[in-house]
Protein backbone atom coordinates (compact mmCIF):
# COMPACT_ATOMS: atom_id res chain seq x y z
CA UNK A 1 0.00 0.00 0.00
CA UNK A 2 1.03 3.66 -1.07
CA UNK A 3 1.55 6.14 1.75
CA UNK A 4 -0.38 9.11 1.60
CA UNK A 5 2.50 11.55 0.70
CA UNK A 6 3.51 8.98 -2.01
CA UNK A 7 -0.06 9.39 -3.59
CA UNK A 8 -0.18 13.29 -2.68
CA UNK A 9 3.31 13.99 -4.67
CA UNK A 10 2.43 11.85 -7.36
CA UNK A 11 -0.79 13.69 -8.09
CA UNK A 12 0.34 17.02 -7.61
CA UNK A 13 3.42 15.77 -10.18
CA UNK A 14 0.81 14.63 -12.77
CA UNK A 15 -1.32 17.85 -12.19
CA UNK A 16 1.73 20.47 -12.77
CA UNK A 17 2.11 18.21 -16.38
CA UNK A 18 -2.06 18.20 -16.51
CA UNK A 19 -1.62 22.29 -16.12
CA UNK A 20 0.87 22.66 -18.39
CA UNK A 21 -0.59 20.91 -21.65
CA UNK A 22 -3.96 21.69 -20.82
CA UNK A 23 -2.45 25.75 -20.98
CA UNK A 24 -0.80 25.23 -24.30
CA UNK A 25 -4.34 23.34 -25.74
CA UNK A 26 -6.14 26.08 -24.30
CA UNK A 27 -3.99 28.75 -25.60
CA UNK A 28 -4.46 27.38 -29.11
CA UNK A 29 -7.99 26.98 -28.51
CA UNK A 30 -9.24 30.32 -27.59
CA UNK A 31 -5.82 32.18 -28.76
CA UNK A 32 -5.59 33.88 -25.10
CA UNK A 33 -3.01 33.30 -22.51
CA UNK A 34 -5.83 34.39 -20.02
CA UNK A 35 -8.74 32.08 -21.09
CA UNK A 36 -6.22 29.14 -21.72
CA UNK A 37 -4.31 29.73 -18.47
CA UNK A 38 -8.10 29.95 -16.65
CA UNK A 39 -9.26 26.15 -18.26
CA UNK A 40 -6.14 24.73 -17.55
CA UNK A 41 -6.32 26.23 -13.76
CA UNK A 42 -9.63 24.98 -13.63
CA UNK A 43 -8.84 21.19 -15.49
CA UNK A 44 -6.44 20.87 -13.18
CA UNK A 45 -8.22 21.62 -9.75
CA UNK A 46 -10.85 19.18 -10.75
CA UNK A 47 -8.56 16.40 -11.48
CA UNK A 48 -6.12 16.74 -8.77
CA UNK A 49 -9.38 15.97 -6.53
CA UNK A 50 -10.32 13.22 -8.78
CA UNK A 51 -6.83 11.68 -9.28
CA UNK A 52 -5.88 11.65 -5.84
CA UNK A 53 -9.38 9.77 -4.64
CA UNK A 54 -9.21 7.58 -7.61
CA UNK A 55 -5.75 6.54 -6.11
CA UNK A 56 -6.46 6.13 -2.53
CA UNK A 57 -9.30 3.76 -3.78
CA UNK A 58 -7.15 1.80 -5.62
CA UNK A 59 -4.88 1.15 -2.76
CA UNK A 60 -7.09 -0.49 -0.86
CA UNK A 61 -7.70 -2.83 -3.36
CA UNK A 62 -5.50 -6.07 -3.71
CA UNK A 63 -6.58 -7.37 -6.78
CA UNK A 64 -3.76 -7.77 -9.06
CA UNK A 65 -1.13 -7.57 -6.82
CA UNK A 66 2.14 -9.43 -5.67
CA UNK A 67 3.12 -9.23 -2.72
Amino acid sequence: METRMRTLVKSVLWILLGLVSMAVVGFFWTGSLVAGGGMAIVNSLIGFVFYLAYERLWSRISWGRHV
